[in-house]
């Protein structure tokens, strides 16, 4: 055995065709939409209902796009906010910010006042591209944001005849709030309007951040992973190196998972672009649009998570279509449950794929072989071509331990981030000696594959959102009623985990479940508002007074056990 198979044992699971190294991509990310306009310039790009854009076509919008930018002022390395569901328009963007030689800041459209202040803060963009049913969140915080510049985007502009029309028909009835367009307040269609055709270069690709991408790292704190180029390049390399797909294949992508998520932005924007392929974009998840879109286009690449594939499987309708078009599934975000593996993989016939990442890896690090036989049902998989991977002292860091020993994972390659956005001290905790710690505690088996075990990180996932009990409690602190609230993660078979929080009163305050959810929906995205809610006078506390969440996890535990065995 080599040195390097020593070191890397898991080399020797790979495919007979997976490299082993893969060379970086010192090129401008919009690279692979040029090359794929290029080789295949009348093959569809994307297509949304009736909306059909050939490579070529997405090109020139890109380029478009890119010179009205530059028109308005915006000059290379300013950041640009995108705030839409998967639409068109949301590629059309994203392309262009890059092409202008910009930062893409992507934001969820579901966060709320306190999320949009922080990160657009932080992040000091001046022009935000959001979706017009969005504008009466954005409008309450017009004096508290850094944008000086609004583009608004509608769905119907997505659309072509006579969808669009039917669909202005159709709000035009429905009373919404108006939009004060004016040269601050600019519609997506003036702004795009005569302008030039610019595609800026980029001379210094592996150290130029194309992406911006807000996540809670390690601690909860909100912090933008700066993910250059090369970064986000290469990880499609190294994705292809084991999915093993070239673009002379006519591929078709499902995109339900968000483009703001790097997940959804790597699976439905980049790699289909590294393979001249078509994508679907899905802007909300609706299990049946789901199957209708598999029974019209029949997609041979389904990107998506455990809950996406558990809900399908749940659908009493499933029978009725025809899910064999599906070649590949690329699972992220959460563990997969072997029995939903099993069931999804025997109606599509597809190969599953699970996998792991992080937002500050671009986001993939681990993926199972796509060969069957070299799959391992509950393992992250392998590390990709070129990632080096490692089990350490969960305390002390260090020499990598011996495989079978639990440890924090780290991980070194050439899809970690340059850096978390102004914060050289986080950076510098995270990113040591070039390892990235990932403050997920796994282990490595004798032949290479990693399993997660748990996480040294407080961190919940929720539908496959990772969400900071910290965040969640911060804010419930801020409720006048409130004297202490702790917030912890239930696991659940769907969604993964399920938010709960235990709560104690101020004394003399009449607290209700109901507020405490109102309270959240008002600050909070959608997803981080717990779901259960118990009151309680006093909480578990240390010899030190801190409050114990292993003992509250433990208390779960135990009533989920006793409630499965009374069912049996």
């Amino acid at each position: 055995m080599t040195t390097e198979e020593l070191s890397r044992p898991w080399l020797r699971q790979y495919d007979a065709d997976t490299p082993h190294d893969i060379p970086l991509f010192d090129a401008p990310l919009y690279s692979l939409l040029d090359k794929a306009a290029d080789q295949y310039p009348r093959r569809q790009a994307l297509i949304f209902q009736n909306t059909r854009i050939t490579y070529a076509a997405l090109r020139e919008r890109a380029e478009r796009f890119a010179g009205a930018l530059r028109r308005a002022g915006i000059v290379p390395g300013e950041r640009v906010a995108v705030m839409l569901p998967n639409l068109p328009q949301t590629a059309e963007a994203f392309w262009g910010i890059l092409k202008a030689g910009a930062i893409a800041v992507m934001v969820n459209p579901l966060y709320m006042e306190t999320e949009l202040c922080t990160n657009l803060n932080d992040a000091a963009v001046e022009t935000l591209i959001v979706l017009d049913a969005l504008w009466p969140r954005i409008a309450p915080l017009l004096s508290r944001l850094p944008v000086r510049r609004y583009i608004i985007t509608t769905v119907d502009e997505a659309l072509s005849f006579p969808l669009n029309w039917l669909y202005r028909l159709k709000q035009s009835r429905q009373r919404g709030a108006s939009i004060p367009y004016d040269d601050t307040v600019l519609r997506w269609k003036d702004f795009r309007r005569d302008a030039p055709r610019l595609s800026e270069p980029i001379r210094h690709p592996i150290t130029t951040p194309a992406l911006l991408q807000y996540t809670g790292g390690t601690t909860g704190t909100p912090k933008g992973v700066m993910l250059t180029h090369a970064n986000l390049g290469t990880n499609a390399r190294q994705i292809l190196g084991i999915i093993r797909e070239k673009a002379g294949t006519p591929h078709k992508f499902i995109a339900l998972l968000p483009f703001f998520h790097v997940y959804g932005l790597t699976t439905g924007i980049t790699i289909p672009a590294a393979l001249a392929a078509t994508t679907l974009p899905l802007p909300r998840y609706v299990p049946q649009d789901v199957l209708g879109l598999i029974d019209k286009h029949k997609p041979s690449v389904f990107p998506g998570a455990p809950a996406v594939y558990a809900s399908l499987l749940q659908q009493k309708s499933l029978t009725n279509h025809d899910l064999s078009c599906i070649q590949l599934c690329i699972s992220g975000s959460a563990p997969l449950p072997p029995d939903i593996f099993r069931r999804f993989q025997e109606i599509t016939g597809a190969a599953i794929l699970e996998g792991y990442g992080l937002t500050e890896a671009s986001p993939i690090t681990h993926i199972n072989p796509r060969d069957r036989k070299k799959q391992k049902i509950g393992s992250i998989g392998l590390p990709l071509p070129g990632t080096e991977a490692r089990i350490v002292d969960t305390d002390k860091g260090g020499a990598p331990l011996p495989p079978g020993e639990e440890g924090e994972m780290i991980v070194r390659g050439p899809q970690v981030m340059q850096g978390y956005w102004h914060k050289p001290e986080d950076t510098a905790a995270t990113l040591r000696d070039g390892w990235l710690y990932t403050g997920d505690i796994a282990v490595m088996d004798e032949e290479g594959y990693f399993f997660i075990r748990d996480r040294k990180k407080d961190l919940v996932l929720v539908g496959g959102y990772n969400v900071y009990p910290r965040e969640v409690e911060e804010t419930l602190r801020e409720h006048p009623d409130v004297q202490e609230a702790v917030c912890i993660g239930i696991r659940e078979p769907l969604r993964g985990e399920t938010l709960k929080v235990y709560i104690t009163p101020r004394p003399g305050a009449t607290l209700r479940r109901a507020d405490v959810i109102a309270w959240c929906r008002q600050k909070l995205a959608s997803y981080k508002v717990p779901r259960l809610v118990e009151f309680r006078d006093e909480l578990p506390r240390s010899s030190v007074g801190k409050v114990l969440r292993r003992a509250l996890r433990e208390e779960e535990e135990r009533r989920q056990a006793e409630q499965a065995g009374s069912e049996d």
